[in-house]
């Protein structure tokens, strides 16, 4: 059974979820219409320490994550997913940049879309990819969260 839980951190609130003993959401909580808290609002062991290793990175203090993931999406879409957890903390990579690590060189707008439905934000960077132009494009957190996370990494790179 899904288990989920809100916290409220320095960037707000994020909802983590958890399945089957791996985290399968990282949300921020007002980017989901209807997350259904009542019947499935738990905190779990797992939970707790996705939190906690989120905070220790919002802290500065962690640059790598350390928790079992479950991702569910299209075979194009994991292709990206995984794509984005190769980017080494502090740096960014263009739309175009993860199109071509995944073979599919003309596909940077799919990316784009692809980088817009990541389940599990922070742990899984989408916030590291960029416009090509080398501006800040989209993020489900607003620009502004995401404007944050760089400089943060940038900060203690």
């Amino acid at each position: 059974m899904k288990s989920i839980f809100i916290y409220e951190t320095k960037i707000g609130r994020i909802a983590i979820a958890e399945e089957n003993n791996a985290i399968t959401e990282v949300l921020f909580y007002n980017e989901e219409k209807e997350i259904n808290c009542q019947k499935n609002l738990k905190e779990t062991h797992l939970i707790k320490e996705g939190y906690n290793q989120i905070q220790e990175y919002l802290s500065g203090k962690r640059k790598i994550f350390n928790l079992p993931l479950a991702l569910k999406g299209t075979e194009f879409q994991l292709k990206v997913w995984n794509a984005l957890k190769t980017i080494p903390y502090g740096e960014t990579r263009s739309y175009k940049d993860i199109a071509i690590l995944i073979n599919r060189e003309k596909a940077a707008r799919a990316v784009g879309m692809a980088n817009n439905r990541n389940p599990i934000s922070i742990i899984i960077p989408c916030h590291r990819v960029i416009g090509s132009n080398g501006k800040l494009v989209g993020y489900g957190g607003g620009l502004n969260i995401k404007e944050y996370l760089l400089k943060l990494e940038t900060s203690l790179h």
